[in-house]
């Protein structure tokens, strides 16, 4: 009896790039990029900047490890996030108490304005993303999506 489920290639069909799963996301990643862009209002802050402070905003004054946990971005990378974000003074870095190797990363009140600020329009942004897409096909995008990246069923 054979398994009509067998999900395998078939190696007869071309492959187009054009509908392979990676580069569709990457298509609706940069689309929704450019909305954000487009809508913020701070010319000066990018997506990424944007969800470290979302994450120091709603778990607090968080270590360097949170925030990569927090928001899916490699170490390196934040690194430099939390360098741009400390220069324009939204947020403050200090040592913690416990461990004064590990450095806390904390909303500083302009930082705390502009996330308030700014949540509407990010919120704008989401809504602009999905825009083609009815209610139902809403739901199901962001089911999907939460499915495709939950690491615990790996």
């Amino acid at each position: 009896m054979s398994d009509t489920t067998d999900q395998t290639p078939d190696s007869t069909v071309a492959y187009d790039f054009s509908e392979q799963v990676g580069h569709l996301l990457r298509k609706a990643y940069q689309r929704n990029m450019a909305i954000f862009q487009q809508n913020i209002g701070d010319s000066q802050l990018t997506a990424v900047q944007f969800i470290t402070l979302c994450a120091v905003h709603d778990h607090g004054p968080s270590s360097l490890s949170e925030l990569i946990k927090a928001t899916a971005v490699d170490q390196a990378t934040i690194r430099g996030i939390v360098e741009r974000l400390q220069g324009r003074g939204l947020i403050t870095l200090e040592p913690a108490a416990h461990d004064r190797r590990k450095v806390i990363v904390s909303l500083t009140e302009a930082g705390q304005q502009l996330v308030r600020d700014t949540q509407p329009s990010a919120a704008r942004v989401s809504e602009l993303t999905l825009g083609k897409l009815n209610p139902a096909e809403r739901v199901a995008i962001l089911y999907l999506l939460r499915k495709m990246v939950d690491e615990s069923s790996d």
